[in-house]
């Protein structure tokens, strides 16, 4: 497959990728969710069959079955590792954020990230108590 195929299959893929982890975290069902991603990636699969070039679109296709394999398997306790792990990287940039502002010296701005850091604080917090709880 020449490098423009393979780009093309590697950006298809991260679309249907960001795509699927967008919707695995939406604050929706887990069923409605993984059946919309699936619908999803079932569209993806369409367009991706209309492709001229054979070998990308079988490219695609492969990536898609594989997703929709892996998507049969991920369980709650997948997404909810994978929640705390974000949640984590979420709040660290929050707290780089507020100690930057400290370190700049910029009191006016402070106020408003320590608004910031304690906002990712609950979001992520309220997110990773609804996915604890469907778990």
């Amino acid at each position: 497959m020449s490098k423009k195929k393979k780009g093309l299959a590697k950006f298809l893929t991260g679309v249907a990728v960001g795509t699927g982890l967008g919707i695995l975290f939406a604050p929706k069902k887990g069923s409605e969710t993984r059946e919309q991603l699936k619908s999803k990636l079932d569209e993806l699969l369409v367009k991706a069959k209309s492709l001229k070039k054979e070998d990308v679109a079988l490219s695609i296709e492969n990536k898609i079955e594989e997703i929709k394999l892996e998507l049969d398997d991920l369980d709650k306790e997948k997404v909810l590792k994978i929640a705390k792990e974000k949640a984590r990287k979420v709040q660290d940039m929050a707290e780089e954020l507020v100690q930057y502002v400290i370190d700049k010296g910029t009191p006016v701005m402070e106020k408003t990230a320590n608004t910031v850091r304690e906002k990712a604080i609950t979001v992520t917090k309220e997110i990773l108590n609804k996915l604890e709880k469907e778990a």
